[in-house]
């Protein structure tokens, strides 16, 4: 065996994993289940199935192709499912029929264990548009107390209508695609509060060149703090690229995270740590008379860059006051000065993260967020909508998306959804709890979504 200098894999597998047929995505619907496979160079392939609590598979299909759907199946009912060729066999999935929303991207059943190494949840939804007109998506697997370091990329050739696997990177984790100069990028973590992580695809997403470190973290255990942070919006700001990040860690009980922005000029290599620039970490503190009597590690995450009507930079954070946004103001004029504290925003959708954008067009600010819609409820997740406002002061809401406020919030949830606009339609990726999810939280589902005219009258494709 020899070692590589590589970022992506085809498909990644621990050394201790026998060599076996990869199923690389698997989609159920109410009455189907959609399977596809990585080719080991076999002519024919057998797909067997059985209801997961029976004992003896049924052949489905023999199949020249890497991909095939099982028809008849029932609604609510577990299934486990295999491939083999005359030279492997994969590992058992598992795949439980139901409803779903908008486009699966990729599905994984709580209970698979086909990436346990890394988590056993579909998280960080990252979407982009190539300029070649594909799409690409990502997705990182979690699990609170797992490594959390696997994403896996997956590709759109007919505007997000079918989805076929392209790559993995390991290690990855809360990463995010971005375009520079017509190069796809990812930036990341190594894991929960690990090393931040910088990389370049040579050829539009399917490979990864080895990423190079730009900031150490310490993987932020029992207390301890690391580098966090989430798939947020690239900004283009005077001459230079920034994203927003945090230094802490959930169990940090001094302060939690603490904001902070990076930062590079355009026109230098990305790839170059010592071309970055970082804001000292931003500890909240009881910046105003409202905010008094909140802990000092009260949730300020996941912050969300967007300039204001005035032409400044601004950092707005998930914060852990009820319907309310705290806003930094990023110092343009110097790189490594610290956030200063802007003001307090009412926002109905801070207790998820959330992103900003400017249409330019209208000059309005949208963001597609789970909407908090009760003080007795504010963990629940289960009503995304599309959120307005012409002064990053005051929101309305445009149009409830996504509205399961019927189900059982505890099981239910559509969160972390990454977008953009485009012409008349908002297009985006849902981090999505639904159909025999583990929690509202751990997410079974990565699913894609169109907004038609968003502006007038916005429609959920």
């Amino acid at each position: 065996m020899k070692g590589n200098n590589t970022w992506s894999y085809r498909p990644y597998r621990p050394l201790d994993t026998a060599e076996t047929l990869y199923i690389c995505r698997l989609v159920p619907g109410d009455h189907w289940i959609h399977i596809e496979w990585l080719p080991d160079g076999a002519s024919r392939y057998r797909v067997w199935y059985r209801r997961r609590e029976e004992e003896s598979f049924c052949l489905a299909v023999e199949t020249g192709t890497a991909f095939c759907e099982i028809n008849g199946l029932e609604a609510g009912v577990d299934y486990a499912v295999y491939i083999e060729s005359d030279r492997h066999r994969s590992r058992v999935r598992l795949a439980r029929c139901g409803e779903s929303v908008g486009t699966v991207v990729n599905y994984l059943h709580p209970d698979d264990e086909a990436y346990a190494y890394s988590g056993r949840y579909l998280c960080s939804p990252s979407l982009l548009r190539h300029p070649d007109g594909y799409l690409l998506a990502s997705m990182d697997l979690f699990a609170s107390g797992q490594p959390q370091n696997l994403t896996l990329i997956f590709r759109s050739d007919d505007d997000g209508q079918s989805w076929h696997y392209l790559c993995e990177l390991m290690p990855c984790f809360w990463g995010k695609l971005f375009l520079h100069r017509g190069e796809v990028y990812m930036l990341a973590c190594s894991t929960e509060y690990g090393d931040l992580l910088i990389g370049r695809s040579p050829d539009g997403g399917a490979h990864f060149d080895a990423p190079v470190v730009l900031l150490r973290g310490s993987n932020g255990k029992g207390g301890h703090t690391g580098v966090h942070k989430n798939p947020q919006n690239i900004v283009r700001f005077g001459g230079r690229i920034y994203e927003t990040l945090e230094w802490g860690s959930w169990s940090n009980k001094e302060y939690g995270h603490a904001a902070m922005v990076m930062s590079c000029r355009e026109e230098d290599d990305l790839l170059e740590p010592e071309n970055w620039h970082f804001t000292p970490p931003r500890r909240f503190d009881h910046f105003e008379k409202q905010l008094d009597g909140l802990p000092m590690n009260t949730m300020t995450i996941e912050g969300t860059l967007v300039v204001d009507t005035d032409g400044r930079l601004l950092n707005v954070m998930r914060f852990g006051m009820y319907q309310k946004a705290l806003v930094y103001a990023v110092n343009t004029e110097d790189p490594d000065a610290p956030l200063s504290f802007e003001r307090i925003m009412d926002f109905p959708g801070n207790y998820s993260k959330f992103m900003i954008r400017r249409d330019a067009v209208s000059g309005q600010y949208y963001s597609v967020a789970t909407r908090v819609y009760d003080p007795q409820k504010t963990n629940a997740r289960n009503l995304l909508s599309l959120l307005r406002s012409s002064d990053l002061r005051h929101w309305a809401v445009a149009a409830d998306l996504l509205d399961r406020r019927e189900q059982d919030a505890r099981l239910v949830g559509f969160q972390y959804v990454d977008f953009f606009i485009e012409g008349e339609d908002i297009l985006f990726l849902c981090r999505t709890a639904q159909n025999g999810a583990h929690s509202y939280h751990d997410s079974n589902y990565s699913t894609f979504h169109r907004i038609r005219h968003f502006r007038t009258h916005p429609q959920l494709a």
